[in-house]
């Protein structure tokens, strides 16, 4: 096999300043054994379909690749790298870090016609910027096993999610389990609770900085939350915890509901999980008649505007959009494919999540890609300080504001 695996962006940095003809270098964010071993699959037959092409792949861990990218798109850039769609791309996008390939989506026959449901998210000042290659729903995943031996039903409402809560907490297990070390699952948290309290079309102005955090909207979200904070429903130390380290609870049985996203199944039943003991149900409605929005977030793949192999780069895209790709490569990472035309896989996770983002009034990206990075950080910090100190809730709202001002100005 012509390609050579190193690690880490370093490596990925060293290889891309001796990229020439013929060879691609490509920079990915996922090193868990699924994604990763599924990512390798691709550039294995991509490999084998162009044998004059000679890949070059380094693979990241996904917290390091967020601060690497920066360095590596301002030095030698690989010719593709991950990275995130909507906002977060904006930033490259906007300092002519990333390529512009519109004229791919228009001329590839794939991209031209089966990506139209996600194609926004890929689209800044009328232009393309990436492709696409997974999208996966969120809700929350909760052991089975514990909600039957104590009586509970799925949660459909509010109010059935708080008498669960209640219930489990009243036989010793702790309601929510959650990781906020790295803080972007606070996120998920507090976007859910936004979308089924205020609805789609807030989530999306109050990341565009068009609602303040002191807004009585964005309180009443808040107001959720403490019903959830207060009682002590999530698992104790999250701040210390990554979202790996909190599957532990919940494998173990001391925890029995997670907010997350369907990357998460594969690590579930890595801790010994089966999937009898895991289901799924979608956020419980706050709103009555809210229509019902999902965070659905994608992973795309760009050309940095300083990659040396720019035509063997778009060959590479438009090999990852064909249907037959997405769908092999999506069936083993158990996430949905972008292609309209690919066939999903039979899991039970992806068929509920097909069912979940098919049927949703709108599709969110996440709060930390929907809004700018300075205000994604900031607002992160502040949910995850008002999960452990809920008390200081008028102090972070202020500071909140005090941002969106300085970053939407």
């Amino acid at each position: 096999m012509k390609r050579a695996l190193a690690s880490f962006a370093m490596a990925a940095m060293v290889l891309a300043g001796s990229a020439n003809a013929g060879e691609l270098v490509i920079i990915f964010d996922d090193p868990n054994p699924g994604p990763k071993a599924a990512f390798e699959k691709v550039v294995a037959d991509f490999d084998a379909a162009n044998p004059d092409i000679t890949v070059k792949l380094s693979i990241n861990d996904r917290e390091a690749h967020k601060t690497a990218i920066r360095n590596f798109l301002s030095a030698d850039a690989p010719d593709v790298t991950a990275w995130y769609p909507g906002n977060r791309m904006g930033p490259f996008v906007d300092a002519g870090q990333f390529e512009d390939i519109s004229g791919l989506w228009a001329s590839d026959p794939n991209l031209s016609s089966s990506f139209e449901a996600i194609k926004p998210t890929m689209t800044r000042d009328g232009k393309q910027w990436g492709v696409p290659y997974s999208y996966y729903q969120w809700g929350m995943y909760y052991r089975k096993d514990i909600f039957d031996k104590h009586g509970i039903a799925e949660p459909k409402t509010w109010d059935e999610l708080l008498a669960a809560c209640a219930k489990l907490k009243a036989n010793g297990v702790t309601p929510i389990t959650i990781g906020t070390k790295y803080l972007w699952t606070a996120a998920g948290v507090f976007d859910y609770l936004n979308l089924r309290t205020n609805g789609y079309e807030v989530h999306n102005d109050l990341t565009a900085g068009k609602i303040a955090y002191t807004d009585d909207r964005i309180r009443a979200t808040f107001g959720k939350w403490e019903e959830l904070v207060r009682p002590g429903y999530f698992v104790e130390n999250h701040a210390s915890m990554s979202w790996q380290d909190a599957i532990a609870p919940f494998a173990k049985g001391e925890a029995a509901m997670y907010v997350m996203g369907n990357f998460a199944v594969g690590a579930m039943k890595d801790a010994g999980l089966t999937n009898d003991q895991i289901d799924f149900f979608q956020f419980p409605e706050i709103t009555p008649g809210m229509p019902r929005a999902e965070e659905a977030p994608a992973d795309a793949l760009f050309i940095p505007s300083g990659a040396k192999n720019k035509a063997d780069a778009r060959k590479f895209l438009a090999f990852v959009a064909r249907p037959d790709v997405q769908s092999e490569w999506n069936i083993a990472i158990g996430q949905l494919p972008p292609n309209s035309e690919a066939k999903v896989g039979d899991d039970k996770f992806i068929q509920e999540g097909m069912a979940t983002v098919s049927t949703a009034s709108g599709l969110a990206q996440f709060y930390d890609r929907d809004a700018p990075a300075e205000m994604a950080k900031a607002g992160m910090e502040g949910f995850q300080e008002f999960m452990i100190k809920p008390d200081r809730l008028d102090a972070i709202l202020k500071r909140l504001d005090k941002v969106q001002k300085k970053v939407y100005k």
